[in-house]
């Protein structure tokens, strides 16, 4: 018996991608890698020199960078972001809802009220609008991927974490329901679950052994199997877990 022909993934050139949080760690690390595949960007983050500098690497990979300094919890400025993405490029194919973040573990009795709302705001709202925003276009152009960045905190609830993963347990439904919406219209809904990401986000400490992390080009490597997936195909849940624990000796 002959082996099976090898199928390669369909050329994703002169598609477009928006990226939020893409000026460092997991949101720099998938820009790259979409484009390597020479995929155009828009690129989301509040910090503007980094976000340059995002934009400079992609650049040098040959792909058009477009770096938007944007506060995804400012709604004008969400919607400028699309705005212009689209006034700039025409069109946008994939969509990539990475910008996250949230206080230090923190009790709920001891917990501020407004880092819930920034929380909240970051990691659930700013995705629900972005997501809200691109669908016009995706649409009318009866094609797009949207690839909701979520966490395992959006799978089980940890002491310290409820606004965290409150809003993480939010974009999951979010993302299911707007699957439902879309599916028969030629656009996909994914969402991505990683665990322990060796990024600035988790700080140091004596019980995590970094080394047994995942990457961030580890979970930019799933995002770009997801945008390559094939046409009828939508890959709605991925779990990333280290191959090692990294709270074990």
């Amino acid at each position: 018996m002959s082996a099976p022909a090898h199928r390669e993934q369909p050329s994703l050139s002169g598609q477009v991608a928006l990226v939020t949080g893409a000026g460092r760690g997991i949101g720099r690390a998938i820009a790259l890698r979409l484009a390597r595949a020479d995929i155009a960007l828009v690129l989301a983050a509040r910090t503007e020199s980094q976000l340059t500098e995002t934009a400079r690497l992609a650049r040098q990979l040959g792909v058009q960078a477009l770096p938007l300094p944007t506060d995804l919890t400012q709604d004008d400025q969400t919607k400028a972001l699309v705005t212009t993405a689209l006034e700039r490029f025409g069109h946008l194919d994939i969509v990539v809802n990475n910008a996250g973040g949230g206080p230090p573990r923190t009790p709920v009795i001891k917990a501020r009220p407004t880092d819930w709302d920034a929380t909240l705001r970051t990691n659930l709202w700013a995705t629900m609008l972005v997501s809200k925003l691109v669908l016009p276009a995706m649409l009318a152009q009866g094609r797009g991927t949207i690839i909701n960045i979520c966490s395992q905190a959006g799978l089980t609830g940890r002491a310290g974490e409820a606004a965290y993963a409150a809003a993480k347990f939010g974009v999951r439904g979010f993302s299911q329901a707007l699957l439902e919406e879309v599916r028969e219209k030629g656009i996909t809904v994914s969402t991505i679950y990683p665990g322990y990401v060796d990024t600035a986000m988790i700080p140091h400490n004596k019980r995590l052994q970094r080394h047994k992390m995942l990457s961030p080009d580890d979970v930019a490597e799933a995002v770009y199997q997801v945008v390559g997936s094939p046409p009828r195909c939508c890959p709605v849940e991925l779990v990333l877990q280290p191959q090692h624990d990294p709270l074990r000796a």
